[in-house]
């Protein structure tokens, strides 16, 4: 029986169209616990951020970095999300540096509603934090360190930094624990303490060390390195450094220790934060310092653990 030309075609049309469909099933995504990795966009509401499947196509921290970027600024095809980066934020540049990676965006970041703004610094967190390379995210505006609403540079973040209550939306409080350094009984040693705090996600983890290490240590075998009455002027992270500005009343012969037990109490505490593994002290913004009359303030303090004593 002779096969009418037509029907043939249409015969092999159907065949290529049914391989075809059975290469694309094969390309589909993975179920969630297959990929291991989400993007995560942002509802409708600006509630809550939302978690979605992705298989990457890349493999090196690069590729990764690209796609996830990329990811951020798009929709999800959901009309029930937004993306976390809204359009006419622009990304200008990018570092990452021993796990530290720090995102640099130009000044219209700042003109996100602020509810949508921590939402959309919790989505690119949670998102670039997967990648194995990425320990903490720190944000940028143009060279300067993303400020709170109070002036307090936000530091670095990672997806720990950002809860959930039972609705899905995000808390601006977690939990932390803080390995801090305070003088021992002779005042020149340093002894180790672990603290539990519960704090504002907004504030950076940095001047919550000092915060904690001006206020004094809580156990019995521990004492104060810090004057008391010292003020914070500002913390901030860049490029693994931490630029402590006290006030002058750091200065001043608050406790009975050797001159290095205040600095490297301040330094060997803060170098316990993931990115950061320098730390230079600025009195009123100033380093032309000598700290009783032996420290100069100018230099770039690395962590000293020969002053720790063991436990």
């Amino acid at each position: 029986m002779k096969i009418n030309g037509r029907v043939w075609i249409l015969a092999v049309l159907l065949l290529v169209a049914s391989a075809l469909a059975g290469c694309e099933k094969k390309r589909e995504r993975p179920k969630e616990e297959e990929t291991g990795y989400r993007i995560y966009y942002i509802n409708k509401e600006e509630t809550a951020v939302v978690a979605r499947s992705y298989r990457p196509e890349g493999v090196t921290t690069e590729e990764l970095m690209g796609e996830f970027l990329e990811c951020l600024r798009e929709t999800s095809g959901d009309p029930e999300e937004k993306p976390a980066i809204p359009a006419n934020v622009a990304l200008l540049d990018y570092t990452l540096e021993k796990g530290q990676l720090s995102l640099q965006f130009d000044h219209t970041y700042l003109e996100m509603k602020p509810l949508y703004e921590i939402l959309c610094r919790a989505a690119i967190v949670r998102t670039l934090c997967q990648i194995p390379e990425v320990e903490n995210v720190s944000f940028l505006v143009e060279d300067t360190p993303l400020m709170d609403s109070n002036e307090i540079p936000i530091g670095s973040l990672n997806e720990e930094s950002f809860v959930e209550n039972a609705g899905n939306e995000i808390n601006t409080y977690t939990k932390t624990t803080l390995q801090l350094y305070f003088a021992n009984d002779t005042g020149d040693g340093l002894v180790g303490e672990r603290v539990e705090i519960r704090y504002s996600s907004n504030m950076s983890i940095e001047k919550l060390v000092v915060e904690r290490l001006i206020k004094g240590p809580i156990t019995k075998d521990a004492y104060p390195t810090i004057p008391a009455d010292t003020k914070i002027v500002s913390v901030a992270t860049k490029d693994g450094i931490c630029y402590v500005n006290l006030d002058d009343r750091f200065l001043g012969q608050g406790y009975d220790v050797l001159e290095q037990i205040p600095v490297y109490s301040i330094v060997n505490s803060l170098t316990e934060i993931p990115g950061i593994s320098k730390v230079q002290i600025l009195i009123n913004g100033e380093t032309n310092i000598t700290y009783q009359e032996s420290i100069r303030f100018e230099t770039i303090f690395e962590r000293n653990l020969d002053l720790i004593e063991e436990t």
